[in-house]
């Protein structure tokens, strides 16, 4: 974990400060923007499924999780007590990287806090925590969470996209649209990058065709909404992973 603290808070700290200073002038969504966006999606995801999985699956395979079992502690008690130590653990990594990028910044003269993109890594953090909890609690061992962890991560990140393009070249325009709605809702990594568009002002990155999509969720309405199925993909995974438990015979 330390470790992983190091390697995030250098890549994070040394785009942050390409993204302020080197580009202080730059408005909309550049290709800098989208670059920042797409490392920040891809580096989160992959660093929390793989230690959240992999801790849940240890206490598993070593025996803890049946030693605990003997004490008065409920299955969702260690549910949340784990996604909650490592949301926390993240929400560190998370704050020791922009206080690195304040610190560089005031010597540069420019102390500005991204709060988009603090907001879109807290919303990772969240989301994927809990996904990294039914990773852990699916796998039979260590190793098993791992393969779970990188398939998921790619499944979310690389393999949906490429599978909606390819279905692009086949459907009608109008398909593809209702499919990439869909397919936004249904895959977190796409919900975040969603959220950034629409909280950071860069509607028109989605194109004419999906002007009333983008215009209700700017709205109040659709900012409920928003928040409604974050939490969704929130709480949904932690109740199926205290399901999972008390299936393989966890007390209730």
């Amino acid at each position: 974990m330390q470790l992983v603290a190091v390697l995030f808070v250098f890549v994070f700290a040394a785009i942050s400060i390409i993204q302020q200073i080197a580009l202080p002038d730059m408005n909309g969504f550049t290709r800098q923007t989208a670059s920042f966006l797409n490392l920040l999606l891809f580096l989160l995801p992959l660093f929390i499924l793989t230690i959240g999985s992999m801790g849940i699956a240890n206490d598993l395979e070593s025996g803890w999780f049946s030693l605990l079992k003997t004490y008065p502690i409920t299955i969702k008690n260690y549910i949340l007590g784990k996604y909650v130590a490592l949301v926390l653990s993240f929400m560190l990594i998370l704050l020791l990287a922009f206080s690195i990028v304040l610190g560089m910044s005031s010597l540069a003269g420019q102390v500005h806090l991204p709060l988009v993109f603090v907001g879109l890594s807290s919303v990772t953090i969240l989301i994927f925590s809990a996904l990294a909890i039914v990773c852990g609690v699916v796998a039979k061992s260590r190793l098993h969470a791992l393969a779970l962890s990188l398939l998921a991560w790619a499944f979310a990140l690389l393999l949906l996209s490429y599978a909606l393009m390819a279905v692009g070249t086949i459907v009608a325009g109008h398909t593809l649209q209702k499919l990439t709605i869909v397919m936004i809702h249904l895959n977190p990594a796409e919900w975040v990058r969603f959220g950034y568009f629409i909280f950071s002002g860069q509607h028109s990155v989605l194109g004419p065709s999906f002007y009333e999509f983008t215009e209700f969720y700017s709205s109040l309405a659709g900012l409920v909404v928003y928040v409604l199925v974050t939490i969704c993909w929130i709480v949904l995974p932690l109740l199926f992973a205290g399901f999972l438990l008390r299936r393989k015979g966890g007390q209730v």
